[in-house]
């Protein structure tokens, strides 16, 4: 999408976020419309409309095959018979719908140096930043000026009479050339770990190391490992926050796009899973997300709060990325109404991620659980000392939850280092593998990994995120007093959207550890004392 100037005037048009030649992932933007959550003709269910009430989203044309679902199943049942279902050349499936939060985006901006106009060849438009929400607890300042001027820049925003509210700011330098330079993994260390590595190579996790791409692996020497118009499947890690002691495990998505000519990576999509049933503080809602705007939406871009880092699959043909985008499609209808319930124990952003791609047919490898025994063994302890049932229970899910899908770092770390396998081990035991691996396995071309710094801003900078539940009991104050967290209101999907058809979740495993410690304590103990006394 091109910012078009009028000469002599001070109007930017053909702006529209859904213009022709910009994309949201792997699909046109032209074959959406722009809409809000009160459309009443749009292809997307009541329950994700109801969401998305105050906010611009696009939505696929008339006639365009959007995803679906199957109901009165669980997700993993109708993603398997979905994927049974797809043949060889299956129709691409569109989103419900895409995030993308303002209705205009121009392109080769820069911020005037007041910050007061942004500025586009010999054009000018007044500028404003769109309000902080209230429990934002950081905002635009003098050293995200000093940051953004002078960088020619992606803008998000609402343009009116020769002004623009910016909701999103991004830096066009932020881009992925065809040959990034070369970075060997440490030749002797496991993948997994390795690239733990590079995510603590740098001080505060990269959240001030400036913008990086490197080349981890490539097929073929001989060529470019990024050329433009390949499909890429990504995975994006984002590291822990520095005043938020509820956000030091960070935050994972998958991500699909194709590569540009000049680079662009903006308009690839981020498919984020985020708690629904509340109200995030930085105005956050779970959807697939244009990556400039998930990135440095003002309010809800993860860039403000922490670093990222970027694991990258450039692929010879687009089918992986297709399926996997297709298949959280689907899921996304079932998240929205509420048959996939989000858990941060047992049902995160890692946990959906990686359960969408093992259905696929990808076996990312499992960390397995922390410590069952700890879990066990401490249950009784932390309901005493914090008085409180629900703490222990929380304490249990956590310590006996497979961590790949529980922690964002040990899931980009296991998906990284399987997709790297994968793609080494090309021709070898294939026939075991499931449709997802199968095409990895024949269709990675290179490897690429992109460290993204932190925004500038009020806030503290953040750093990588913790890869156990230990390193992140060490990350809180010891004094816990002092701990930072920022409480955030319900917002509880209304009754009359509920659908009938949804199937209860399975039970959280403290369920059965607070049953079997509440059997002992009303039955065990008073035996044993009559044991004794008897005795």
């Amino acid at each position: 999408m091109t910012a078009d100037v009028a000469t002599g005037d001070d109007r930017f048009r053909d702006t529209s976020a859904v213009a022709a030649g910009s994309a949201f992932g792997l699909y046109p933007a032209s074959d959406f419309r722009l809409a809000d959550g009160l459309c009443t003709d749009c292809p997307t269910i009541a329950q994700a409309l109801w969401y998305f009430r105050g906010e611009v989203i696009a939505v696929a044309k008339p006639g365009l095959p959007v995803a679906s679902f199957a109901t009165g199943v669980p997700v993993i049942e109708d993603l398997g018979t979905w994927l049974a279902a797809r043949g060889p050349a299956p129709v691409p499936e569109y989103p419900p719908l895409v995030w993308v939060a303002a209705p205009e985006v121009v392109h080769g901006a820069r911020l005037s140096a007041d910050t007061t106009a942004l500025e586009c060849g010999g054009a000018s438009l007044h500028a404003t930043l769109v309000p902080k929400i209230a429990l934002n607890r950081s905002w635009f300042d003098a050293t995200s000026a000093q940051f953004f001027r002078g960088r020619t820049l992606k803008v998000r925003g609402t343009i009116d009479d020769g002004a623009i509210a910016i909701r999103t700011l991004w830096p066009e330098d932020f881009r992925i050339e065809r040959s990034p330079p070369l970075q060997a993994l440490e030749a002797h260390v496991p993948a997994a770990p390795a690239l733990r590595g590079l995510m603590h190579a740098e001080p505060f996790g990269g959240a001030k190391t400036p913008y990086s791409v490197s080349t981890l692996w490539q097929r073929n020497r001989e060529r470019e490992p990024v050329p433009p118009g390949r499909a890429v499947l990504g995975f994006i890690v984002n590291g822990a926050q520095g005043d938020d002691d509820e956000a030091h495990g960070g935050h994972f998505a998958l991500v699909t796009g194709r590569t540009r000519e000049d680079g662009a990576i903006g308009d690839w999509l981020v498919n984020n899973f985020y708690a629904l049933d509340s109200e995030s503080e930085k105005g956050i809602i779970a959807a697939p997300v244009p990556l400039d705007n998930y990135l440095a939406d003002l309010n809800s871009g993860q860039g403000w709060y922490r670093p990222s880092q970027l694991f990258v699959l450039v692929l010879a043909d687009g089918r992986a990325a297709a399926l996997v985008q297709a298949a959280l499609n689907r899921v996304y209808n079932q998240f929205w109404r509420h048959q996939l319930a989000y858990s941060h124990a047992s049902m995160n952003c890692a946990g959906i991620s990686v359960d969408v791609l093992r259905a696929l047919g990808w076996d990312i490898p499992v960390r397995g659980p922390a410590s069952r025994i700890a879990a066990a063994l401490g249950f009784p302890y932390i309901a005493v000392k914090e008085r409180s049932i629900a703490k222990a229970r929380v304490a249990f899910d956590y310590l006996t939850e497979d961590q790949t899908r529980l922690l964002p770092a040990a899931a980009f770390e296991e998906c990284g280092a399987a997709a790297l396998h994968l793609a080494k081990s090309r021709d070898d035991d294939r026939v075991s593998r499931g449709t997802l691996a199968r095409m990895l396995a024949d269709d990675i071309d290179a490897i690429a990994f992109v460290r993204i710094p932190q925004f500038p801003s009020s806030r503290a900078f953040g750093d990588a995120p913790v890869v156990s539940p230990w390193e992140f009991q060490k990350r809180l104050p010891a004094d816990r007093s002092k701990l930072q967290i920022v409480p955030v209101p319900p917002r509880p999907l209304p009754d009359s959207l509920r659908a009938p058809d949804l199937i209860a979740s399975k039970r959280p495993a403290s369920d059965y550890a607070a049953a079997a410690w509440g059997l002992l304590l009303l039955i065990g103990i008073p035996l044993l004392i009559l044991a004794i006394l008897s005795g």
